[in-house]
């Protein structure tokens, strides 16, 4: 099946005739998790007058599995299209029930791609992969590495970017940057926190004052504890803070406090986190994994350095700290990338591509 064709010309109808939505995703922000994409894309849309149903807040998956097909199944009266995240792994099961439940009901759905780890995923499994792509009346991707990654399954993905408010952010040109990093993620080995102090223990000794403000929820998959004991075996615990998860709306108070941002993650696709850093004017130091390099542009709007290598890592560093004009051409390089990203370019492709896919609805 064709997937619509995005204009800027196509009128969206009424307010009181837009379709009613169904998303699928993660909503933990509640709970005290994190605004997910789909979270945001829900309320915003909901704020404009959509009729929104949302679901699920259970991150067992059982509950979660439960809740979401028999929310697609009992409010089909509710909504004309359903908006479903797809993730690798287990979560792409939930993804495929509900699709399936939508069908049954006849409701078209629109998959939203997700994870630096999906392509691998496809790859293992791509007989299943192609059938539930085939199945969505459209296919989004928020970056380039996706829709590349994805397209031996479906050649018609449409890009949409993982949107934000640049108004949130404190922008401020860092025109010479001080030692003050910030690192936001979850604590999980795919995004590799345990590099940070090793990184540091690279600089310490050269850097007075250099300090490390780590940001985000445990994962409980150990990776807190490593990075704790890496930190203190290196003896750099001293210049290293934990903050924890946050809400979101903490986010850009925290991102202030920095003038360099590190992203440290082994697997990776278009992280918030780092759109967030490029709104905030920091000077991002990354690895160049998975859709990091469609992002962000070595030497212009970032330095790029290969996975898990503390020495490349801890020279780009050196290099935004001591290299006249550097910091500041990619802080503001940084704020002029995130532009591409405001809410107010991204929403209106995704309620024309919503009322678009929901007028072939059937019933």
């Amino acid at each position: 099946m064709t997937a619509p064709l995005l204009t800027n010309r196509v009128p969206l109808a009424p307010q009181t005739t837009r379709p009613g939505v169904l998303f699928a995703g993660n909503f933990y922000s509640a709970e005290g998790g994190s605004l997910s994409v789909c979270e945001e894309l829900s309320g915003r849309l909901a704020d404009s007058g959509w009729p929104v149903i949302t679901v699920s807040r259970w991150r067992d998956p059982v509950r979660k599995l439960g809740e979401m097909v028999g929310t697609a199944w009992r409010k089909r009266a509710q909504y004309r299209v359903a908006q479903i995240d797809l993730f690798s792994g287990a979560a792409f099961t939930w993804a495929e029930a509900v699709a399936w439940t939508a069908r049954r009901a006849g409701r078209p759905f629109v998959l939203t791609l997700h994870g630096g780890n999906l392509p691998e995923f496809a790859a293992r499994s791509p007989h299943r992969v192609r059938r539930l792509l085939r199945a969505a009346a459209a296919v989004t991707a928020p970056s380039p590495f996706l829709r590349e990654g994805m397209r031996p399954y479906r050649d018609d993905i449409i890009e949409l970017p993982n949107a934000l408010s640049l108004e949130a952010y404190r922008y401020r040109t860092r025109d010479i940057a001080s030692p003050n990093i910030v690192w936001v993620r979850a604590l999980h080995d795919i995004y590799n926190p345990v590099l940070v102090p090793r990184v540091l223990a690279q600089l310490v000794g050269e850097v007075p004052g250099i300090k490390v403000i780590m940001v985000g929820p445990d994962k409980g998959d150990g990776s807190l504890q490593r990075t704790l004991q890496a930190a203190a075996s290196l003896g750099v615990g001293a210049h290293l803070e934990f903050i924890g998860g946050v809400p979101k709306r903490d986010v850009p108070a925290l991102l202030d406090r920095g003038d360099i941002f590190l992203n440290t993650a082994n697997i990776d696709n278009a992280p918030m986190s780092v759109s967030e850093a490029l709104a905030s004017g920091l000077c991002v130091v990354s690895t160049a994994v998975g859709g990091i390099p469609h992002l962000l542009r070595d030497g212009v709007n970032a330095l790029l350095v290969p996975a898990d290598d503390e020495m490349a890592m801890a020279a780009a560093v050196r290099r935004v700290l001591v290299e006249p004009g550097l910091a500041q051409q990619l802080s503001r390089a940084a704020r002029a990338r995130a532009e591409a990203f405001e809410w107010s370019a991204i929403l209106p492709q995704w309620e024309q591509l919503l009322a678009s896919v929901a007028g072939g609805a059937r019933g």
